[in-house]
């Protein structure tokens, strides 16, 4: 014969069950820091993370070394030129960049699609939007801190060659107006490599496929204008030869400062374009900076929904 066991305890009615847990949680009583606030983290996040800034030791290591890498050329010029006593530099301000473009396009590559591909990938895009921070603010943010990353990449080795072109005692006011050429262009430079790298970079939540993408779209460009440049330049079609040179961001950058900033053309035979036809270079590199800022605001548009 079986026997019950009284536990001793009593099952509560189902209105006992309930319970309220003060946890600490306290109503926020400070300033509404607003849009300005949030686009301004966004921005300095976006730029530190350009280098690795606030990551792991691996996220590091290859902005920096291409930081190095850009610098190391300026400061054994600046050796050279202290060392035999130079009249001038080896290398102008303005050539500084075009002679280091695949570095460039390399830290382009490399960054853009850290910048917004893993928002993509982790879709944390909407979160941004559910606060404060709307798709202008977070493009223009994201636009900004690549564009300042490439401005101190390509900056950097121009302050190094002026430093060692003032210890090396060469004339102060022609390499003052150097260097703020090279300034003008780099700035160029950095705006436009930075809106193309973000466009390329925001169709792909995978980081692999933007690099390749980047690289494809910086390389593959300047090597088909490169080589019909030559071809144009041997059949005696030098008239052609500059008009070639709108059709890939980096000789489009050589195009602007030859025309209006005084640098020696990369082009073949080293014959940039004319003014009248620098106009039209500015207005094509400032065309793509404004198209690359339209097709981010269109893209972020569709992805925050």
């Amino acid at each position: 014969m079986a026997v019950e066991h009284s536990t001793g305890t009593s099952v509560p009615a189902p209105g006992d069950q309930t319970r309220i847990h003060n946890i600490g949680y306290r109503s926020y009583d400070g300033p509404r820091l607003g849009r300005a606030y949030a686009r301004r983290s966004l921005y300095s996040q976006s730029l530190r993370g350009a280098y690795g800034l606030g990551r792991s030791v691996k996220s590091k290591v290859l902005p920096m070394l291409l930081f190095v890498v850009m610098c190391v050329p300026a400061a054994i010029m600046v050796a050279v030129a202290v060392a035999t006593k130079a009249k001038e530099l080896p290398l102008d301000y303005t050539r500084y960049a075009i002679v280091m473009q695949a570095v460039i396009s390399l830290y382009v590559a490399s960054q853009a699609p850290q910048s917004v591909s893993r928002d993509l990938r982790f879709k944390t895009v909407p979160l941004y939007f559910s606060r404060l921070i709307e798709t202008a603010d977070y493009v223009r943010a994201k636009f900004a801190a690549l564009a300042s990353a490439l401005f101190v990449l390509t900056a950097a080795p121009l302050l190094v060659l002026y430093v060692g072109a003032l210890l090396a005692k060469l004339d102060f006011a022609d390499q003052t107006k150097g260097f703020a050429q090279g300034l003008v262009s780099v700035a160029l430079l950095s705006l436009l490599f930075a809106g193309i790298g973000l466009v390329i970079a925001s169709f792909t939540p995978r980081r692999g496929f933007g690099i390749a993408a980047v690289i494809a779209v910086l390389t593959i460009s300047y090597g088909a204008v490169s080589t019909l440049q030559a071809i144009a330049d041997a059949q005696g079609s030098g008239d052609a030869v500059p008009w070639i040179g709108l059709f890939s961001p980096i000789t489009l950058v050589d195009g602007v400062q030859s025309a209006f900033l005084g640098a020696t053309a990369a082009f073949p035979g080293g014959v940039g374009p004319s003014t009248g036809e620098g106009v039209v270079f500015v207005l094509v590199a400032l065309g793509l900076i404004a198209a690359s800022y339209g097709l981010l605001m269109r893209r972020y548009k569709k992805v925050g929904l």
